[in-house]
């Protein structure tokens, strides 16, 4: 039996567009010979999912299921929204969710979990071809805090289940769990508007701050001023970067005026007891993606031979 190694198994996928679990069972069946592999999937009808592959899935669905002290976004790309609008397709969003809240999943082993006496990956590959677009699982997260509760948010619903955009946040407490509860709504609905990119200065990539601070330095010393007041300017246009991007310093876009660390503060006194965000996350359907803008109309006469 060959090593069958992870590098082998992106590399097939990249080769053929099929799941990584159905790569991993080609290669395994196969004995790590990659081409014999590729043949493997056509043979076993998974090559007509294959090809959607290289099509953008920038459209789709961001599933949400929460139970208590736990919750999971799942986002289910498609190639076109009327695809995501499509009730087997939300239904498949749905049950995902579901089994990542359950299992605490990420992408990799959500798809080897068991829907309906198939695994994930089998269902969506039945799915692709059924439907005839690429559809893609492109991530998933699972959260979880103890003691407290989490919440969640979907913009742009479907269903309380399904939308455009989902977010989870945990709140970490001892006070009344229904309390705590309306309260993450709340702030879940302020993380769905405003973006955060991270809870805390702390928790932001180094990347994104010294990229940000090298830019606010050029701007500053296109001024003119003295380095010791640049230093000055730098510390207010940080301050200001931090207060638009970091959740506890962001305005609470339910009063428009609090940051969320004092809306954090003000809860703890009402409640009888600490409260802080454990964590968040937000997912929103295609982002970062590259779409590709189509001219239907330009397309249509280029096949006309115009």
């Amino acid at each position: 039996m060959a090593n069958i190694t992870a590098p082998m198994v992106k590399d097939l996928r990249d080769k053929t567009g099929a799941g990584m679990m159905d790569c991993k069972k080609a290669l395994n069946e196969t004995n790590g010979d990659m081409e014999a592999a590729v043949d493997w999937l056509r043979k076993n009808g998974l090559s007509k999912a294959a090809k959607k592959s290289g099509r953008v899935a920038a459209e789709g669905l961001v599933g949400v299921a929460v139970g208590g002290d736990a919750g999971a976004l799942v986002e289910v790309n498609s190639e076109t929204d009327f695809v995501a609008r499509n009730d087997e397709f939300k239904d498949f969003v749905k049950k995902a969710a579901g089994i990542a809240l359950a299992e605490g999943c990420d992408v990799e082993k959500l798809l080897s979990k068991p829907m309906g006496g198939k695994s994930v990956q089998q269902t969506l590959t039945e799915m692709i071809a059924k439907i005839g677009e690429n559809i893609s699982v492109r991530r998933a997260m699972a959260l979880s805090v103890s003691p407290g509760v989490v919440s969640a948010y979907v913009h742009n619903a479907t269903s309380p289940e399904l939308g455009k955009i989902g977010v989870l946040v945990a709140l970490k407490s001892t006070a009344d769990k229904a309390k705590l509860s309306a309260l993450g709504k709340q702030l879940a609905m302020h993380v769905a508007a405003a973006a955060p990119l991270a809870l805390t200065p702390g928790h932001l990539p180094k990347e994104v701050v010294d990229r940000e601070r090298a830019i606010q330095v050029d701007l500053a010393r296109q001024s003119g001023k003295p380095e010791n007041v640049i230093e000055k300017m730098l510390e207010g246009r940080m301050r200001k970067f931090y207060e638009d991007t970091v959740l506890l310093s962001q305005t609470f876009v339910i009063d428009g005026e609090t940051p969320i660390g004092k809306v954090l503060e003000k809860a703890s006194k009402e409640l009888g007891a600490p409260v802080e965000i454990a964590g968040f996350v937000r997912f929103q359907v295609g982002e970062g993606i590259d779409k590709v803008d189509d001219d239907f109309a330009d397309e249509v006469s280029k096949l006309a031979g115009h």
